[in-house]
């Protein structure tokens, strides 16, 4: 590593940038918990719905919170640790994340769904493990090599999501499903695919800043 390289990395881990990374931190965390808490909610459908929505609501809540307090750090600091065109696009694709897992908790409860379909089951558990990846490329997000490989990672994912979805929405119109069921796993299975899709948003911007970071 060269002199001046080793210089910006001891900017970028100092104190100066403490509270931009623990924001990022806590945004990732919250992304992780809130598709937890969707892969859980879809799984045991309907059993313990309202309490595990309730939590959903309230990550929902503390990502508006986040994204809050990252724009008024972003707004009130001259110098960050990345191109804060950068930073405004990942505040923006962390919280898309966790509104369409708080969109598809609520969806739940709006169309009265009975009981999860496997194909639901299994779009959760993806988006969870892309949430999982996020989570802990926030935590390394002071040095940036290290984020790609949780980059790769949810590309991955990304592309297990939209096989499972084209399956999912393929078995909608088979053997004569009740109409009105299309409708609601139709509008499910896109919100969850969407939420999948943010969290390759987030994984394209990582990737984007750790090739800057070169």
């Amino acid at each position: 590593m060269s002199a001046g390289k080793r210089v910006l990395e001891l900017f970028r881990t100092g104190p100066r940038y403490h509270q931009f990374y623990d924001l990022f931190r806590q945004g990732g965390d919250n992304a992780e918990r809130a598709t937890a808490l969707l892969e859980r909610l879809m799984r045991d459908w309907p059993d313990d719905s309202p309490r595990l929505r309730l939590e959903i609501v309230d990550c929902e809540h503390e990502g508006d919170r986040i994204t809050h307090d990252l724009l008024r750090h972003l707004h009130a600091r001259a110098f960050t640790p990345f191109d804060a065109r950068d930073a405004h696009q990942l505040v923006s694709e962390l919280d898309d994340v966790v509104d369409y897992a708080e969109e598809v908790a609520d969806f739940l409860g709006l169309y009265r769904v009975e009981a999860p379909t496997d194909q639901g089951i299994e779009l959760a558990r993806i988006l969870h493990a892309a949430g999982k990846e996020i989570g802990q490329a926030m935590r390394k997000l002071h040095d940036l090599p290290s984020v790609r490989p949780h980059a790769v990672e949810i590309d991955r994912l990304e592309d297990e999501g939209d096989r499972v979805e084209r399956e999912a929405l393929a078995s909608l119109f088979e053997g004569g499903v009740d109409p009105m069921m299309v409708i609601r796993w139709k509008d499910l299975y896109e919100r969850l695919e969407a939420g999948i899709d943010a969290c390759d948003h987030v994984a394209n911007v990582l990737e984007g800043l750790a090739v800057k970071d070169r």
